[in-house]
């Protein structure tokens, strides 16, 4: 079910933002974008949540996320997200280890995988989920060939093993990023032009949320 009522830009300026996320570049992202989200995290057990196609996964996380937070409010619009790198087929998270993440760039360099983020809003009226929203943005992202010391210097920063796919734009991992083609802030987390959409989809401006 949509919400396809118009809200008043007062109104909408009072609902809670909240962010079913414990990652700190999601909120960076949020922040910077002029939202003040509140941060809730979902708890959710990701490794109980399965999907033949990764592009359904991240979705289907993103809406377990959303909906476990969603569950505990009772007037909010609650934001998750979930990403996962795919590549040569197969679905990639946070590496395990150090030794797993050394893998991955091995493999990686030089070629490219795909970055797909799945986001869920959900409208919490009353206590009730009035309306969601899901969807999914995919960024085909090319690596560099960082070079074994470069690898091994990137790995003793710890950075890799707290991010999906061992790598990130928006951080030390960002010069090796040859390029990428898509939304760059799906890649760093959540996708802000599906935000957007998002939002539109209940009747809402972002610019409504933005910080007074």
């Amino acid at each position: 079910m949509k919400a396809r009522t118009t809200q008043r830009a007062g109104a909408a300026a009072t609902r809670r933002l909240v962010l079913a996320s414990a990652s700190p570049a999601r909120l960076q992202l949020m922040r910077q974008a002029g939202l003040s989200p509140e941060v809730v995290v979902s708890g959710v057990d990701e490794s109980a949540v399965t999907a033949p196609r990764v592009g359904e996964l991240v979705a289907l996380l993103a809406s377990a996320k959303a909906l476990a937070v969603a569950k505990g409010e009772t007037d909010a619009l609650v934001v998750a997200a979930d990403s996962l790198l795919e590549f040569r087929g197969a679905a990639m998270g946070k590496p395990v280890d150090a030794a797993e993440a050394r893998t991955r760039w091995q493999r990686m360099s030089g070629r490219r995988g795909t970055l797909h983020t799945g986001q869920a809003l959900f409208d919490v009226r009353g206590g009730t989920i009035a309306a969601r929203e899901v969807g999914v943005t995919s960024t085909v992202v090319h690596f560099a060939c960082p070079t074994p010391a470069e690898i091994e210097a990137y790995l003793a920063t710890g950075e890799p093993l707290a991010v999906a796919g061992a790598f990130t734009l928006d951080g030390l991992g960002a010069p090796f990023v040859r390029r990428i083609e898509g939304d760059p802030s799906a890649v760093v987390g959540l996708s802000l032009p599906l935000l957007r959409t998002h939002l539109a989809g209940l009747g809402l401006a972002i610019t409504d949320l933005w910080r007074r």
